[in-house]
């Protein structure tokens, strides 16, 4: 019988503990990987990816058929990826045009992309309208300036959404609440901001309305913000209909929560599905809305759970009486996010995984900045220079913040299925990282 796993509803869905009491994920030895592929290394499951893609069309279209499901590419974005996605049926939301161009390159159909951002550059937006992005969602009153000439000079049409700012609060870090009033994403409806640029948007000849689009948050647990955010916006729908608005599209955004810690438990996709299409489709019968198409992002639930981070340890110091320090190969350079607002993870001995979890220390990186921890305070098994840490729920926004901060090269990424392990993307070199100087 197999040693149990630990924290299981952190890890991806194929991971287990082999009888040597090594961290296997998609059929693959953690440790081979490691040897194979050098660390640090970010691992992702295939299985769970596309596993969690299903569920979101599943789910959300058993409740409402005309779900559009649209990954949000800022959680983590590569070739392969989108290549998984768009077989999967899903569509991208992007924010830059890199990862515009990335869609493009990784085979995801064009008219399937909606390219959101509160300031998209004079560039940006003809790049856009170049290469036939379905949806642009429209954030400010210069955006729609841009758009109007830009679309009018290229002799286009273009299909828009406008991004509203309900108010809400969506019990979040400050740093990931995006729909509350103080907030630079979207046209206040409660200022009238949302008001005056729909006008502006339906009395354009080059850009065709659609609908409305808000975005509360992100890691939110909680599914009565969303009813909150929907009702409001479906509710200023049905005010502009006095301007000619006829609401073919709603977007309620993302930022469905995942399990970073053993003891969380956010709602499960079908418990999402049930609070946002109960009040989407009792707000649209009660506004004689009609049955708009409905667009979700998922990004961070999608790839969060599929990815594990690998480092190597090295140096352990201890403080008596205070703390013990141990670092491992990687950090901040690659994951920013405990430093930038407290993330927290869980850590484990990926070779040792069947041992009692007896030793306490803080998990440091190599980086030279005081805030370089990746946990604090972290029970495991007693470990050694050589070790491989692992941290689950690694698959989001680790790798997108990354950065080459003290010339540190980016860590090589790898998909793993059926006990093989593919490189998506290799690991950076110095020479990589001076390409781009000059002289």
């Amino acid at each position: 019988m197999l040693p149990t796993l630990p924290a299981k509803n952190v890890f991806p869905h194929t991971a287990l503990v082999n009888g040597q009491g090594h961290l296997v994920i998609g059929g693959c030895d953690t440790l081979d990987l490691a040897a194979d592929f050098g660390t640090p290394l970010y691992v992702f499951d295939e299985q769970t990816l596309r596993d969690i893609c299903r569920a979101y069309l599943r789910e959300f279209r058993a409740r409402y058929p005309k779900t559009q499901v649209i990954y949000a590419a800022k959680a983590f974005s590569n070739q392969a990826l989108t290549r998984l996605l768009a077989e999967e049926g899903l569509g991208m939301d992007v924010v830059s045009g890199g990862e515009m161009a990335l869609a493009k390159a990784g085979g995801m159909p064009l008219p399937q992309v909606y390219f959101h951002g509160n300031n998209k550059s004079p560039q940006e937006l003809a790049d856009a309208l170049d290469w036939g992005v379905g949806r642009i969602v429209v954030d400010s009153f210069h955006e729609l300036g841009l758009l109007e000439h830009l679309t009018e000079r290229a002799g286009k049409t273009q299909d828009i959404l406008i991004r509203v700012s309900p108010g809400v609060d969506p019990h979040t870090h400050a740093k990931i609440a995006t729909g509350i009033l103080d907030s630079k994403f979207g046209f206040s409806i409660a200022t009238g901001d949302a008001e005056k640029a729909v006008r502006q948007a339906l009395g354009s000849s080059r850009l065709r309305l659609l609908g409305l689009h808000c975005h509360i948050g992100s890691q939110l647990f909680e599914v009565e913000p969303y009813q909150e955010a929907i009702r409001i916006t479906l509710s200023f729908a049905a005010q502009m209909r006095e301007y000619g608005l006829k609401l073919a599209e709603f977007g309620a955004g993302g930022g469905f929560g995942i399990a970073y810690l053993r003891g969380q438990r956010p709602p499960t996709i079908a418990q999402y599905a049930d609070a946002l299409v109960g009040t989407l489709k009792g707000g649209l019968q009660d506004l004689s809305l009609g049955e708009p198409a409905f667009v979700i992002e998922p990004g961070r639930s999608i790839v969060g759970p599929a990815g594990v981070a690998l480092y190597t340890v090295g140096a352990r110091k201890e403080i008596p009486g205070v703390r013990t320090y141990l670092s491992v190969d990687g950090g901040m350079g690659d994951n920013i996010r405990p430093a930038l607002y407290e993330a927290q993870y869980e850590a484990f001995v990926a070779n040792r995984m069947d041992a009692p979890a007896t030793d306490v220390v803080t998990i440091a990186g190599k980086f030279c900045e005081s805030g370089d921890v990746l946990v604090k305070d972290a029970a495991l098994a007693p470990s050694q220079p050589g070790d491989l840490i692992a941290l689950p729920a690694a698959g989001a926004y680790c790798i997108p913040m990354a950065s080459n901060y003290n010339m540190a090269p980016k860590p090589a990424i790898v998909m793993v299925k059926d006990g093989k392990a593919r490189l998506i993307r290799r690991r950076e070199t110095y020479q990589d990282m001076m390409a781009a100087d000059v002289g």
